[in-house]
């Protein structure tokens, strides 16, 4: 079974990334890194995300599941 992640766990491990906040509409935030230029948009004070939100996080900032999940 896959690890579940709360969005708040996101956050960080995408922030140990190198992605920053850049703003925040209602409940989701748009965080970006510098580096690479790509964006992602992350739900906030969501408990469990969903796995295919997770992976679509993901995939919008360029990070595979492993590399996320050894930070």
């Amino acid at each position: 079974m896959p690890k579940r992640y709360s969005s708040d766990e996101v956050i960080k491990r995408l922030e140990k990334l190198g992605f920053l906040v850049v703003s925040q509409r209602g409940s989701h935030l748009k965080m970006k890194n510098k580096k690479t230029g790509k964006v992602t948009i992350v739900p906030t004070k969501v408990k469990v995300l969903p796995q295919g939100t997770l992976l679509g996080i993901l995939r919008l900032a360029g990070i595979n599941k492993e590399l996320f999940e050894a930070n």
